[in-house]
């Protein structure tokens, strides 16, 4: 490790089977904390290379307890974290309206590791006790169309740098990894990334994969459709820049979107968007986010529709449904 560090101190870049080769390395504990956090720490000052990333995804994806999922074509919504906005769970809202809007969801995420709030966090507050049994993954989303994968239950690697991660409390190249190593390797993934060169460098590698893929940015940095700026919105077939005035939203603020200073807080925020009474903000945010997920899974839809099914399933109490049956289920 010594010898990689100075190479890359030397901003040399690592080659796809290097990386691959250190991940494995890392889950296998034969690099102490210092080294794994001086890793960290290099690719806070550079960004990682198309390369490298997918070296670290495919030694995550080897070493994953597979989940065979393949009777259902799901999505996942995923934030890479990291965009220091310590939002409320915006994505996890997301999935459970797109879910009470009718489509099947497997949610891979973590406790916060740049935030106060992850997915994991938000679960655990409502007494969620997480699995990796197939079965009973299965049994929920048949039951209620969304399964929840608690990712360090699922790659050792992940297990072995989140005490690592928890305390340097900065982003990282995992925060870049967690939302391509799903282990049921969805067929569709909606992904929010905190910078457009992140958004180009996930274009890039979505295009070599089976799945089929949206990466939006909001350019006042958030890693979701904030609804605070102006974003963009990358798929398959086309690039495009949205205001939130150009789809009927009104701005909001930075302030809606906060998640507070304890999970705690950001649960209770996450029940009053299912529940239909939060804030205008802060319901149109997830509003638009589960828009766009479904407009990846049905590209044909014009997101004007997909806005009115997203819509539709807070109004109606769908997605607050939806929870409660999962809740039900994996408590």
């Amino acid at each position: 490790m010594k010898q990689i560090l100075c190479r890359l101190f030397e901003h040399q870049y690592l080659g796809r089977e290097e990386a691959r080769q250190i991940l494995q390395n890392i889950a296998e504990g034969r690099y102490n904390d210092s080294q794994v956090a001086s890793l960290i720490t290099v690719f806070l000052m550079r960004s990682i290379s198309v390369e490298e990333l997918t070296g670290f995804r495919e030694a995550l994806l080897d070493m994953r307890v597979p989940v065979d999922l393949s009777g259902y074509k799901v999505i996942d919504i995923v934030g890479t974290g990291g965009d220091g906005k310590n939002t409320f769970n915006i994505s996890t809202a997301a999935c459970f309206t797109v879910a009470g809007a009718g489509y099947y969801v497997v949610k891979h995420g973590n406790y916060g590791a740049t935030s106060v709030s992850g997915a994991s966090n938000v679960m655990e507050q409502h007494g969620v006790k997480f699995t990796s049994d197939v079965n009973k993954l299965y049994h929920s989303i048949d039951a209620c169309r969304i399964a929840y994968l608690h990712a360090p239950l699922f790659n050792p690697a992940l297990k072995a740098v989140a005490p690592i991660r928890k305390s340097l409390a900065v982003r990282s190249f995992f925060n870049v990894l967690g939302p391509l190593v799903n282990p049921v390797i969805p067929a569709y993934q909606l992904l929010g990334v905190y910078s457009l060169p992140l958004l180009r460098l996930y274009s890039y590698t979505y295009q070599e994969s089976a799945t089929r893929f949206g990466v939006v940015h909001s350019l006042d940095g958030y890693d979701e459709i904030s609804l605070t700026a102006d974003f963009k919105v990358s798929m398959p077939e086309m690039e495009k820049l949205y205001t939130p005035e150009m789809l009927g939203f009104p701005r909001c603020t930075e302030a809606e979107l906060e998640g507070g200073d304890t999970p705690e807080a950001a649960a209770k925020i996450f029940d009053s968007v299912l529940n239909n009474t939060a804030t205008p903000g802060q319901i149109n945010c997830v509003v638009a986010n589960a828009a766009f997920a479904i407009q990846v899974i049905c590209p044909e839809k014009k997101i004007e529709a997909c806005i009115a099914e997203a819509r539709e399933s807070l109004e109606s109490g769908k997605a607050l449904a939806t929870f409660k049956k999962f809740i039900e289920l994996n408590s």
